[in-house]
């Protein structure tokens, strides 16, 4: 090839590939994961055999964590990031769950389990998944605490993480247990075990612009004022509580086949009820506040049953929650439902909290609720939080994100080497655009454009050649 030639090639390829390059950082940054749910029962023969007549015992969740479908808890508030060029995914899930069994007289029980913070982590088509583990040990008893243990590997069978869409969702993602997670597992389970599948769904937001921070009080030579409430009127407030798992579980199961609706400004958690409004007062550690709100539980059976107009009150270090109470059988207001602990109740910046603090059914509650439960029953823990100054934050909700859309599910690898993966495992991570404005071009499709071009180029060379530069004939 001429020189002259090589050189425009060269030119051209550099143009073309100039124009391609912009769109790869925009792919390459990675996002930010804010919103979304992780679906996984654990090990759902373990379940049973906690519950069952040799364990004898329960299971109770903790941090926003629920149930969902038969065997399932659903964990929530997902964090993290996701790279749409490589598929890297990095999400953190919020909630718990606690399973005791084989209590002993007056002593501690042999099994005591909990499992919480779970963290999936993909990377290269290699799935993990993490959790924070309490246990305790068969035999010696002995308590131990790990974070963020390697639990679970994660099949994803061909899925193809990479894309530039606004949510990443994956279903009945196969999980076996590891070494390490047999470790912390107290030894009931060996290596290899088969676990629960994972189902998963993340929000994915754009990449946070990054701003230089502005100087604060402190950093321009003044000290900060601290804020310090000492009591007085409310400027904010919340109750959560989701009244008891079991009971919104018999509400949506077979036998009642209902379902909960929320009104006057109440809003769903998950595993709760928030109960927002709050006014009121606080003074000395004595709490009395109302709030807005009303849940209303229906279903086969006669099921019909409103708490509104819900009250918290403080005094010496014990709660009580009261709400007005309408069924077919009852009618009360200010009935006081549960009571629950409430020592130190005192402010932190600007404001004063009571965080799943265990309760207990009054017998009244027990009236309310029709005799389903005895007096002394333990229902769900109960979250106050009250805002003393106008700029303090109330603890979110549990963020579960949007509602998932079609989840790509694990499918055999392909039998034939370089074969495609088939469309149903596409992430939903690539149905939308990530509004980077350019395409993103495989490689193969960008060298064999290029190619195109030298091509065109050479000939159209040839056709501009003078007469006397055309090759001799033969």
């Amino acid at each position: 090839m001429p020189t002259r030639l090589r050189t425009l090639v060269t030119v051209l390829c550099a143009a073309v590939l100039g124009a391609l390059l912009p769109a790869a950082p925009a792919h390459a940054e990675s996002r930010t994961v804010q919103g979304g749910r992780l679906d996984w029962g654990i090990r759902s023969t373990f379940q049973s055999y906690v519950t069952g007549p040799v364990a004898k015992g329960s299971y109770s969740l903790t941090g926003g964590a629920a149930t969902v479908g038969g065997s399932a808890f659903r964990f929530h508030s997902a964090t993290g990031s996701y790279d749409g060029a490589t598929g890297a995914f990095r999400a953190s899930f919020s909630g718990g769950v606690r399973f005791v069994g084989h209590q002993q007289d007056g002593g501690a029980p042999q099994l005591d389990l909990t499992v919480s913070r779970p963290t999936v982590s993909i990377s290269g088509g290699t799935g993990t998944l993490h959790v924070d583990v309490v246990s305790r040990a068969k035999g010696t008893g002995a308590v131990t605490t790990s974070r963020q243990v390697p639990f679970a590997s994660l099949s994803l069978g061909g899925i193809d993480m990479r894309g530039g869409g606004t949510s990443v969702a994956l279903n009945n993602v196969p999980a076996t247990l590891t070494a390490r997670g047999a470790e912390s597992f107290a030894g009931y389970y060996t290596a290899g075990t088969a676990l629960d599948p994972v189902s998963l769904s993340a929000d994915v937001r754009p990449a946070a612009q990054r701003k230089q921070p502005s100087a604060t009080p402190t950093e321009a030579g003044r000290s900060p004022t601290p804020v310090r409430a000492a009591g007085g009127p409310l400027a904010d407030g919340a109750v959560d509580w989701g009244v008891r798992r079991t009971f919104r579980e018999y509400v949506t199961g077979d036998i009642a086949d209902g379902r909960w609706t929320l009104t006057a400004g109440a809003q769903d958690g998950g595993a709760l009820f928030r109960f927002p409004g709050g006014e009121g007062t606080y003074r000395d550690g004595e709490l009395t506040a109302a709030f807005r709100g009303a849940v209303r539980f229906t279903g086969a059976h006669g099921l019909d049953l409103t708490l509104s107009g819900v009250r918290a009150a403080v005094e010496d270090g014990t709660g009580t929650l009261y709400a007005d109470v309408k069924s077919p059988g009852y009618q009360g207001t200010e009935v006081p439902l549960v009571t629950f602990t409430a020592k130190d109740l005192e402010p932190a910046d600007g404001l004063v909290r009571v965080t799943e603090a265990p309760a207990k059914l009054t017998s009244r509650g027990a009236q309310a609720f029709g005799g389903m439960y005895q007096a002394g029953t333990e229902m769900d823990p109960v979250s106050l939080a009250v805002a003393l100054t106008a700029d303090a934050e109330l603890p979110a909700l549990p963020d579960l994100g949007s509602a998932p859309t079609e989840s790509a599910s694990p499918q055999p690898e392909p039998a034939v080497p370089g074969s495609a993966v088939p469309e149903s495992a596409a992430p939903v991570a690539a149905a939308a655009d990530d509004g980077s404005g350019f395409p993103a071009l495989p490689v193969g499709l960008a060298a064999g454009a290029l190619l195109l071009l030298a091509a065109a180029v050479a000939v159209r060379r040839r056709r501009a050649r003078p007469a006397a530069e055309a090759p001799e004939e033969s």
